[in-house]
């Protein structure tokens, strides 16, 4: 039975009875979402992947989810349209807000081009365990990548609402982190969001 919202009145939250702070003790480390945006060619996935590997070598719980990955299943029924790119960052946010409450380190490589997509990822993510890593990388350093062809597809016409060209991109005003990856060695990145990971307190 639906309320005026048009959500089912018979649906009630269960709450567990594992605390983060008991989840971030037997893991060694509190649970957070790693939230990576910027342009296509930005370095996100590449970056991801590394992350991932480093923090699994330490012995951290963490996975990525990856932009491309998720739209071959959960997200496969959307398109590119604005309202479909908000509908795809949308389920991304629930998702990765379950990693982090599960006590995971969730990566997430995503273009996401709306602050409105990105702010409710923080909002919906415990205190304090999210952050924002803006590959502030130029549209031009982006172009001359193109590793998949995109960009050159778009200026043809191609593909429209391609975030850069034909699609704004909405870049974060106050990220934890900003890296330009066409200057910094992939190292050095991955050392940069390490550090804020491991200044994280655990949560009570």
């Amino acid at each position: 039975m639906a309320d005026s919202s048009g959500k089912d009145a018979a649906l009630f939250a269960t709450h567990s009875k594992i605390t983060a702070a008991e989840r971030a003790c037997q893991n060694g480390h509190p649970g957070c979402v790693v939230w990576l945006t910027g342009l296509s060619a930005a370095g996100k996935s590449t970056l991801a992947v590394e992350l991932e590997r480093e923090l699994f070598r330490a012995g951290r719980q963490v996975f990525v989810l990856d932009g491309d990955n998720l739209r071959h299943g959960l997200c496969s029924d959307l398109g590119f349209s604005p309202a479909a790119r908000e509908e795809n960052i949308r389920r991304v946010a629930e998702v990765a807000k379950l990693f982090a409450e599960a006590g995971i380190i969730c990566i997430t490589a995503f273009i996401s081009p709306y602050r409105a997509g990105r702010d409710l990822a923080r909002r919906i993510t415990p205190p304090g365990q999210f952050l924002e890593v803006y590959l502030s990388t130029p549209l031009a350093a982006c172009e001359y990548r193109d590793p998949k062809g995109l960009y050159a597809r778009a200026r043809a016409g191609k593909i429209p609402d391609f975030t850069g060209i034909s699609a704004p991109y909405e870049a974060p005003l106050n990220p934890e982190i900003e890296l330009r990856t066409d200057q910094l060695a992939i190292g050095d990145c991955v050392a940069r969001i390490l550090a804020r990971i491991n200044a994280l307190h655990t949560p009570a």
